[in-house]
């Protein structure tokens, strides 16, 4: 029996590593992110048994590196995995969107063609009026009138 556990002193990088692997494969089964920062201590385990043989000092550093994982890391994974890209629904989805004029845009009004829908529009500054045919941006929606700006073309 004294041998087993010679052996098991000897190669305890081997044990730190195998049990990272089984926490490995065990996050596989759940998915919770848990394991893997403590499969990550016991890497952290390993790579101290192989520059010091007290088990003591390998098991406090495995115990912080999971701590430290668990408090820092995980958490920050957690939230990005959970939160998905902004959905913008109905007309805040219009805003940034170009479309082009079907009437000349003044401050009294005007229509254009955005997402192959007829809009009315009134220029974002009060001061413009957009030609009929001109690309524009809408900026904001207020109602059901988009305000829009034109959108500067290439050699104009």
């Amino acid at each position: 029996m004294d041998e087993f556990w010679k052996a098991l002193g000897e190669n305890a990088w081997a044990v730190w590593l195998g049990a990272a692997v089984l926490l490995g494969l065990a996050e596989l089964a759940s998915l919770d992110l848990v394991l893997l920062m403590l499969a990550v201590g016991s890497i952290a385990g390993m790579f101290t048994s192989l520059a010091t043989d007290n088990v003591a000092v390998q098991v406090l550093v495995a115990i912080a590196t999971s701590v430290a994982m668990l408090a820092f890391v995980r958490p920050g994974i957690v939230k990005r995995l959970h939160s998905g890209p902004d959905l913008r629904q109905g007309v805040t989805a219009l805003i940034g969107k170009e479309g082009f004029t079907v009437s000349e845009v003044t401050v009294h009004g005007g229509q254009i063609k955005l997402a192959g829908e007829i809009w009315t529009a009134k220029p974002y500054d009060e001061d413009d009026v957009i030609g009929v045919g001109a690309k524009v941006q809408v900026l904001e929606i207020r109602g059901a009138t988009a305000f829009v700006h034109e959108v500067p073309q290439l050699g104009t």
